[in-house]
């Protein structure tokens, strides 16, 4: 008997008799992302962690991406009372890397390091008004905002305004940035939000076309553009350090995202950092996008996932990216009201920060409508101006939403 009740007890702590529904799905769902990474190979670097991280958070009574509440007890300056706090700790593996990586927001930091030293920003030095066209590319994400908070008060969503900024940034097509603001502003909407910008992001080559040739007819397409000055050494060094001063003064909110794209930045084009520039690039960057990747494969646990509110996130998400798809090429055709040389309005589409895909997606849409037409070095322009641009907005959202 006492065999039998042991073998019993055995039994029922097995996945089997665990499993719920909910987890299932879930588990099914990391398994089509790891498929996306791998057989489509969309946004393989993060979708196979992520997808690999949502399996392991879904697995019954193992804890991996367990949090357990703490009381802790400390003395009230104001009154000299002592008091309790109930803190939430991470016990599980995969739980404290979030702990560590996500909600203290130093992963995005150090990827938006790597991505910097990966960054040319020599097309955006020679032709700055491409700016305009990654600032108008955010607009996306104001809109979308707005979007959410309808969706509450029309439909029966529950998102705050904390979760509709956190929302609103997934049309900058900036991983990061969506992942350090969702972190900051709605850690429970994490995995969604993040699931839905690297999707968006994997997508752009179907995405984008369709509104890019909508919005141009084939003569603008075809607009052939001045080739670009060649950028001296010094100007390279000094738009890093410019940035994040104009960063400092005028949005120091946004500066730890800016700060940590223009170091990396730094350390590339200095020229005498030559070991510290190919860490980022390499070393760094690898290993914290594989924690990145499980960190937030964490929230998409069943009970965070299967919500009504997912759905609202990756509708608000499509339509944040089309918008600032849209906003990019219809400010490029008004710019050409104003300028001498003609701007391919086409450029205007690589305003959303998903560097360099949406840049090759122009420069393909370009060749396709005229075969001499290469676009590729004057979208990288606007290209990088949206990954400073989304950064730009993230701060604007901490500090307004946030603060």
């Amino acid at each position: 008997m006492n065999v039998l009740e042991s073998l019993r007890g055995v039994w029922m702590t097995t996945g089997i008799m665990n499993f719920s529904l909910g987890q299932i799905v879930m588990i099914l769902v990391g398994l089509v992302l790891i498929y996306l990474g791998i057989g489509k190979q969309f946004e393989p670097l993060l979708l196979v962690p992520i997808g690999f991280g949502g399996i392991l958070a879904n697995i019954p009574t193992a804890g991996i991406t367990a949090v357990t509440k703490l009381a802790v007890s400390a003395m009230n300056p104001e009154t000299q009372e002592a008091v309790q706090y109930i803190v939430h700790a991470s016990t599980g593996f995969v739980g404290q890397i979030y702990g560590f990586g996500i909600e203290s927001g130093l992963f995005p930091l150090l990827i938006f390091m790597g991505v910097g030293a990966l960054t040319d920003f020599g097309p955006l030095i020679a032709n700055p008004k491409t700016a305009l066209l990654g600032a108008a590319a955010q607009f996306g994400i104001f809109t979308t905002i707005i979007g959410a908070l309808a969706l509450s008060q029309y439909l029966g969503f529950d998102f705050s305004l904390a979760d509709a900024g956190a929302i609103g940034i997934i049309g900058g097509a900036d991983g990061p940035t969506a992942i350090f603001l969702a972190g900051k502003l709605s850690p429970g909407l994490l995995g969604a939000i993040a699931v839905a910008a690297y999707s968006y992001m994997a997508l752009v080559p179907i995405i984008q076309p369709p509104i890019m040739r909508l919005l141009t007819g084939k003569a603008e397409r075809e607009v052939v553009m001045k080739q670009l000055r060649p950028v001296s050494r010094i100007e390279r060094i000094l738009f890093p350090l410019v940035t994040l001063a104009l960063c400092i003064l005028l949005l120091p909110s946004a500066t730890p995202l800016i700060g940590a794209l223009m170091f990396g930045n730094l350390i590339r084009e200095s020229g005498v950092t030559e070991r510290l520039a190919k860490a980022a690039q390499n070393e760094l960057i690898n290993v914290v996008t594989i924690f990145l990747g499980l960190a937030v494969g964490s929230k998409l646990a069943a009970e965070l996932f299967l919500r009504v509110e997912t759905l609202g996130i990756l509708v608000l998400g499509l339509f944040a990216f089309a918008i600032g798809t849209a906003s990019g090429v219809l400010l490029a055709k008004l710019m050409n009201l104003f300028t001498k040389e003609p701007i391919n309005p086409l450029i205007g589409a690589a305003g959303v920060s998903a560097v360099p895909m949406a840049a090759r997606v122009v420069n393909k849409v370009g060749v396709q409508a005229n075969p001499k037409n290469h676009l590729l070095m004057h979208a990288m322009g606007p290209n990088v101006a949206g990954v400073i641009g989304s950064a730009v907005a993230a701060g604007v959202l901490l500090a307004v939403i946030g603060g």
